[in-house]
């Protein structure tokens, strides 16, 4: 591995920073990482210090505006944009659906999906489709996993009348990566009544994983969460807008955050920046334990070292995978990322047994993985420490798997 770290901490060593990992083989980085015993401690710290200068007092307040403003920079820090860029949000789904309820809906628009998108946002579309009579397509992406290119995929469904397309930058249950800078430079191409087609990307599968440029890679919204890869805590997430899109997109959740007041204290029009999206209380303490995290990676290893070891450790349980009897991978190549998705042969499950019923008998051995539904399948996520000893625990487990 080469990089500017003179001494790399050893994976076993580094892993004692996440309690969650004690005596377990956890392989749910996709669904919500460990959190560090730093990011626990600064969590702890900042809520004694709200209460040590009074919850709700010109010094408090004060803090939570130190709080945020560094969150917002250690977020774009790592995303490669403006901080004046990044909204601060709860999570993926809240910021999806800030870009997605911000439009102008006209009837007749079009949106586009992909058939890989999580249910949480195909609800969302659904809804918008309801109440503002626009038209919603889904582009199959999901059989260019193996044989097809995604890109051109997307081109043969936009329309005279598209206005957005909703895809994700790794697909949450076939782990494909996917090309997201062409995809976004096709959309800008092609506009809708002189103006570009705007991508929203649900990322949260991305951030944390990949090494990110968002100000390259110009899409317009790009919505993450701070609990999964980059193993923060749950509750803190945020969404990027391209400063060319910004004022294409209106408030819908509306707070005293996002607002600027004039000398009576009314509301006198937005904030410029993308504090507009926020709202009002969140739980700032929480904001501390995400910086913690995100800097606990950097001590292991830059983005691009984190990102290359993810992709060695996923090779060898794709690998391992491959070599057993009765065990399907999607992919028919070594994985991009950190995402394995695997499934009982037909045999198996013609005779009657399930992918819960493994998933089940893993975690009664202390191995976490999950079943996916679209398609029908089970998803193990590895993370840049994740152990080759950890991986051969799972392969003996689901070879010890009887029913």
């Amino acid at each position: 591995m080469t990089g500017s770290t003179p001494v790399q901490t050893s994976l076993e060593d580094h892993r004692q920073h996440f309690p969650a990992l004690v005596n377990k083989a956890y392989f749910n980085y996709g669904g919500q990482g460990p959190l560090p015993q730093a990011a626990l401690e600064a969590i702890r710290q900042s809520y004694e210090e709200v209460e040590r200068v009074g919850p709700f007092s010109g010094e408090a307040n004060a803090w939570l505006g130190r709080e945020a403003t560094q969150t917002r920079q250690a977020i774009a820090t790592e995303l490669c944009v403006p901080a004046e860029t990044i909204t601060l949000t709860e999570d993926v789904t809240v910021g999806c659906n800030i870009a997605l309820w911000g439009f102008d809906w006209k009837p007749g628009d079009h949106l586009l999906l992909t058939d890989c998108e999580h249910q949480g946002i195909v609800a969302a579309v659904g809804e918008l489709q309801r109440r503002f009579d626009i038209e919603v397509s889904t582009c199959p992406l999901m059989a260019t996993l193996n044989d097809g290119d995604p890109v051109a995929a997307i081109d043969q469904y936009l329309r005279s009348n598209t206005r957005l397309v909703v895809l994700s930058h790794i697909l949450w249950n076939t782990g494909q990566v996917l090309p997201l800078a062409e995809i976004v430079q096709l959309c800008h191409n092609h506009s809708t009544w002189g103006k570009p087609v705007r991508v929203l990307v649900d990322a949260a599968q991305s951030v944390g994983v990949l090494p990110l440029n968002l100000t390259e890679i110009a899409a317009d919204f790009y919505a993450f969460t701070g609990h999964k890869w980059w193993c923060g805590p749950a509750g803190v997430g945020g969404l990027y807008v391209q400063p060319e899109a910004l004022e294409s997109l209106h408030p819908t959740f509306i707070g005293w955050r996002g607002i600027i007041t004039d000398g009576s204290g009314q509301p006198a029009g937005w904030q410029p920046t993308g504090k507009r999206f926020e709202i009002a209380t969140s739980a700032v303490p929480l904001y501390a334990g995400l910086r913690s995290a995100m800097a606990l990676h950097h001590q292991w290893g830059s983005t691009e070292e984190r990102y290359q070891q993810i992709q060695k450790v996923s090779k060898y349980l794709w690998e391992q995978l491959q070599n057993l009897d009765g065990i399907n991978c999607l992919r028919t190549s070594p994985p991009e990322a950190g995402l394995i998705s695997f499934q009982l042969d037909s045999t198996r499950q013609d005779a009657g047994v399930t992918h819960q019923q493994l998933v089940q008998f893993l975690e009664s051995q202390k191995i976490m993985v999950r079943t996916l539904l679209n398609p029908h399948c089970i998803r193990a996520c590895v993370h840049y420490f994740t152990l080759e000893s950890e991986i051969d625990q799972l392969v003996a487990g689901i070879s010890d798997f009887k029913v």
